[in-house]
């Protein structure tokens, strides 16, 4: 990671709900960057605070002009999507509309649209392909429904609740491009996770979990045949409150900010 030194030179924007701009102050290019953030907004979420300050500080470094829209999971209309150049799905599910947002990440991963998942992103990503692609209509979320047939994602053995954690980068893999190392720490706040029991499913398929945490239980993904589709149940996020531009975040908006 690499620290900012320089704040953006213009920030718009209020509150959550709202638009914000952030403008370099060399930009490379007049064409603006634009990411939805997918999910239910909050005040009282870290990682929401979070989101819009990291995309700043890495707009900043690349001297990208960025902006970033908030889309409420109730509000997401797949109509309006193909104007965004990348779509970040955000912590803090269960979501008010998941369905939406899963029709969201399926419209990201099918039009090679530049995609991040973090904590509940990841999961609901990794749900989507399984519905979607392996054709596992019953896998579901035991946070939305305690009772579902098929528990892929389910309650971590032991919540990792505002707490950091190592995580094993597989060599080779898009992430260890991203972090240069095979060995990261990152900050979660996170009780739900990829059930290890049905990583199978995903052998020979283009989605490649590449992260993991000590007990080797999935802690990261990235899709193959794609642009930019990449879940943490981690926040990477969390690194703009220390003012540091972190190397995934940079990795999406480089790739957001190049047309398809």
């Amino acid at each position: 990671r690499q620290a900012s030194s320089t704040p953006a030179e213009k920030t718009s924007g209020d509150t959550l709900t709202g638009i914000a701009v952030f403008l370099s102050h060399s930009t490379r290019s007049d064409e603006m960057t634009t990411i939805a953030l997918l999910g239910d907004p909050s005040d009282d979420v870290i990682a929401h605070r979070a989101i819009p300050l990291a995309l700043q500080l890495a707009a900043e470094k690349l001297s990208i002009r960025c902006q970033t829209e908030w889309i409420h999971s109730t509000d997401i209309e797949l109509s309006n999507l193909s104007k965004y150049n990348g779509l970040w799905c955000v912590p803090n599910s269960p979501y008010r509309d998941p369905a939406k947002v899963i029709a969201a990440i399926r419209h990201a991963r099918e039009t090679d649209t530049a995609f991040i998942g973090t904590c509940g992103g990841y999961q609901h990503a990794v749900l989507e392909f399984a519905q979607n692609v392996l054709g596992h209509t019953a896998a579901g979320n035991v946070e939305d429904n305690p009772d579902t047939a098929m528990p892929l994602i389910n309650a971590m053995f032991c919540a990792l609740r505002e707490k950091p954690a190592n995580i094993k980068i597989t060599s080779g893999s898009r992430l260890h491009s991203f972090y240069q190392s095979g060995l990261i720490n990152e900050q979660y706040n996170c009780g739900f996770g990829v059930n290890r029991d049905y990583l199978p499913l995903f052998e020979n398929s283009p989605l490649t979990f590449t992260g993991f945490d000590a007990d080797d239980d999935p802690r990261a993904f990235e899709l193959q045949d794609h642009r930019f589709f990449i879940g943490t149940a981690f926040q990477p996020e969390r690194s703009a409150l220390q003012n540091e531009v972190h190397p995934l975040i940079e990795g999406f908006l480089t790739t957001a900010a190049q047309s398809p």
